[in-house]
């Protein structure tokens, strides 16, 4: 089926083992990964009862039906099957204390400087998770309530998640760097019962304390009966319209006693319908209140026992060894995907702090010296990460021993290819081979990716892999026709069992719809497809004799954001890897302005390596670099040089956003500064939009 595996040294990859084992106990055989994936597309009942059984998934009840309803939205999946996301990770507990392998590894700035690493065993996991379960019932908590937090990326915040999801309670986070009306956008929407806050967090150094934010923030929520805090050294604050205000640190150090060992060593999750709500993620919110996404226990778990063994090649960690780390914040779905690793087993590494160093003193070091320490042998991150060393000329090798590195992850945006090339010339080389780099893009939207990789396959740089088991991913033109090797809309054609249950109080599921099945509805030829809302090429892998073995892709950007010039359409992405790549440009953003009946306007915004200013010839030399790279159709009509480029909390430039303010739009209406990770940086661009609208005519077509 595949070529010969080229890392003898390292584990037999997981999706080999499936794949036997798909032959062995049901008699499927495939010649090539194309036919595979074509399989899991076509006979999705047969598919996703094959990861059911070849995971283990345990159930209170039989599967008497894998999909009951097949449309989208509304797909049914699993009916009647009772289970519990935190049930099948704690079951890794089970008789693992003296395995020698840890369920969570975590390191902050502060323990990283003394080079000290703290480790949670999997039975401490499920003793804290007991304990935190216990006193949520104990306040009244039940299945279907919601209990929200503001946390950093703590073990704390994976054991509040677990205790929450074990007794069928809705989970949702924010991370504590959010402001106050980004996150009361999100929770009010769901009305939680139960709120934990952190009340200080430390980035690049610097202490934040956010005790002002607990208050804020709690006494917006009118819905909240009890509040949890965690860090610092202050008493609880005191609050008559709280009736049990606790700390954190003192619940969990409960599951350290003796005498509660018993109680908490019989707790088990509570078992709930294949389509019980897990948690709750929001879209980005820069525009509008953002959308309460649900999703539910089964579907996320079949996703993430999927994507984190047969397509990030995990395994369970007392057999295999691995650790894996993949940076992210809390406010991003990075952050739960990073959880997912514990379904399988797998230990994972959680770092919390700034990955670059301070602003006074940057260190893009810092995620390398922490993966030396802690051993990680999966690392991702999102691609910016990766353009960052770059851009500082990092030589991990240098500073840290990444001896235990395999592989490589990135998503977020599009890995350039330079960026390959940095990483296979500074990263290590397994078995004399370049280290395996799988970019997966999927989305929060239904908490996976669509495309990812396949270490038994070649790695073409510059492109994902292949398109993910399960996902009938397709390239549509504005007909609805499928492309193949050329740019289109990204659709998926089939349901998967990630895929949203609904938005909180959606009524009759119109946000829904409109978010994601407007473009393409149901006609009488065909259902509803899946619209993404990102630009894709799928391109042919062939043999030397020619024959279909995979389908890569490229993702060029947004397709709400797209650059239309002339009438050649193009993602915003392509024009990025044409300026970045020129060692002055740190960061762009481009937009392209189009007006009813008027010239488009195309400006392109630089951030430049501090101390440089953008002059004629470095102007004239990015002109030049896009149109050899694109067309001279695609070179802007302005090039400005700014401080930063505004950026969502889980790190996306904010293409449309700004869009939207140069033609006009008021700020407030098309941004929320709370959303963003840098909000002073859109001062510029709204100063830039008063400036045009006062000296040019108003576009007519209203936005």
């Amino acid at each position: 089926m595949m070529k010969p595996w080229p890392y003898p040294s390292l584990p037999r990859p997981q999706i080999t083992a499936y794949t036997e084992w798909l032959a062995q106990r049901r008699g499927l055989r495939f010649s090539s990964y194309e036919e595979l994936w074509r399989w899991s597309v076509e006979d999705l009942e047969g598919f996703w009862l094959s990861i059911w059984d070849y995971f283990e998934v345990q159930s209170d009840t039989p599967v008497r039906a894998v999909l009951a309803e097949r449309s989208m939205p509304g797909a049914v999946w699993f009916p009647g099957v009772r289970i519990n996301f935190a049930r099948h990770v704690l079951r890794h507990a089970v008789g693992s204390d003296g395995a020698g392998q840890p369920a969570i590894v975590f390191c902050d700035e502060a323990l990283l400087a003394r080079g000290v690493v703290e480790e949670l065993s999997w039975g401490d996991l499920k003793r804290q998770v007991a304990a935190a379960a216990l006193e949520l019932r104990a306040q009244g908590v039940q299945a279907g309530d919601r209990v929200c937090a503001v946390m950093p990326h703590v073990p704390q915040t994976v054991v509040l998640f677990l205790a929450v999801a074990s007794l069928g309670a809705v989970w949702s986070l924010c991370s504590p760097d959010m402001g106050p009306v980004a996150i009361l956008d999100r929770f009010r929407q769901i009305e939680p019962k139960v709120l934990v806050m952190a009340q200080g967090y430390t980035w690049g150094g610097v202490r934040h304390d956010r005790r002002a934010l607990v208050q804020e923030v709690r006494a917006g929520l009118p819905s909240v009966r009890n509040l949890w805090v965690w860090g610092g050294d202050e008493e609880v604050p005191a609050d008559a319209g709280f009736a049990d205000a606790c700390a954190l640190e003192t619940l969990l150090s409960r599951a350290e006693h003796a005498d509660a060992r018993p109680a908490l060593d019989a707790f088990e999750p509570l078992a709930l319908p294949f389509d019980h709500p897990l948690w709750i993620v929001y879209s980005s919110g820069t525009t509008g209140l953002p959308k309460p996404i649900v999703h539910g226990h089964g579907g996320i778990l079949l996703e993430m026992l999927k994507g984190g063994a047969l397509h990030n090649n995990l395994g369970p960690s007392v057999h295999t060894g691995d650790r894996f780390h993949w940076f992210s914040s809390t406010g991003w779905i990075m952050w739960n995907a990073g959880i997912g690793g514990l379904l399988g087993g797998t230990t994972i590494c959680i770092f919390d702090g700034s990955p670059s160093g301070s602003p006074k003193e940057p260190d893009w070091s810092v995620l390398w010296r922490f993966a030396a320490l802690v051993g990680v042998t999966f690392f991702g991150a999102g691609a910016a990460y990766y353009a960052g060393c770059l851009k500082a000329d990092v030589r991990p090798m240098e500073v840290a021993d990444l001896s235990k590195l395999r592989y490589i992850g990135s998503t977020g945006s599009p890995l350039s290819d330079e960026c390959y090339d940095w990483i296979w010339a500074q990263l290590p080389r397994i078995d004399e081979q370049p280290i395996w780099i799988n970019p997966i893009s999927g989305g929060t939207d239904f908490a996976g990716a669509f495309v990812a990789g396949n270490i038994t396959l070649p790695v073409v740089r510059g492109q994902m892999q292949v398109r993910c088991l399960g996902a009938a991913v397709q390239a549509w033109n504005e007909d609805g026709e499928p492309l193949m090797d050329e740019v289109g809309e990204l659709v998926c054609t089939q349901p998967m069992p990630s895929m949203p249950l609904k938005f909180w109080n959606d009524l009759g599921d119109r946000r829904y719809r409109e978010a994601y099945f407007e473009a393409y509805p149901a006609t009488a030829e065909r259902p509803a497809v899946w619209r993404h809302g990102d630009w894709i090429r799928l391109i042919p892998q062939r043999d030397e004799q020619g024959v279909l073995q995979s389908v890569g892709s490229i993702i060029y950007g947004r397709s709400d954001a797209t650059i239309n010039r002339h009438g050649v359409r193009m993602g915003t992405a392509e024009l990025y890897r044409a300026v970045e790549v020129m060692p002055e440009v740190m960061d762009s953003l481009v937009v392209d302005l189009e007006y009813l009946g008027r010239e488009s306007w195309m400006p392109l915004f630089v951030v430049l390596r501090e101390g440089l200013v953008l002059d004629a010839a470095l102007e004239q030399r990015m002109r030049q670099a896009i149109r050899q790279a694109l067309s001279a159709r695609h070179v802007p009509n302005e090039i400005f040089q700014v401080q930063a480029i505004p950026r969502t909390l889980s790190g996306k430039k904010m293409e449309l956003p700004v869009k939207k303010l140069l033609m006009g739009a008021e700020p407030e209406a098309v941004m929320k500064r709370d959303a963003m990770a840098n909000a002073q940086s859109i001062d510029w661009f709204i100063d830039l939009a008063v400036q045009r609208l006062a000296s040019t005519t108003p576009p007519p077509a209203a936005l």
